[in-house]
């Protein structure tokens, strides 16, 4: 599996609307079979700051079946209009998985 972070900086006073935005855009990532889900995190310090982490099948399935498809441009059109920036994308594998506490 592998974990893609994308770190999203937004325009001033859109939280709300980003957040309403990447709700609807969960249906997108679920007609997309090697999406295994996804969250959003809201940086506290900085209040215009968010990481989407989503959990792919491989590194492919993010890099050419999402983003080369018609669902990466569906995705864009959701939320694109409140990115101050260009996100800032990475990829991880999971070296030790989550333990609960």
């Amino acid at each position: 599996m592998i974990i893609e972070v994308a770190h999203v900086k937004i325009k001033d006073g859109q939280n709300q609307a980003f957040e309403a935005a990447v709700k609807k855009a969960v249906e997108v990532f679920g007609r997309v079979p090697e999406c295994r889900g996804l969250h959003l995190q809201h940086c506290i310090e900085e209040p215009d700051q968010y990481q989407v982490v989503i959990r792919w099948d491989t590194l492919e399935a993010h890099t050419v079946t999402f983003r080369e498809g018609p669902l990466f441009q569906e995705w864009r059109g959701l939320v694109g209009e409140f990115f101050a920036e260009a996100p800032q994308v990475q990829h991880f594998n999971i070296a030790i998985p989550l333990v609960e506490l």
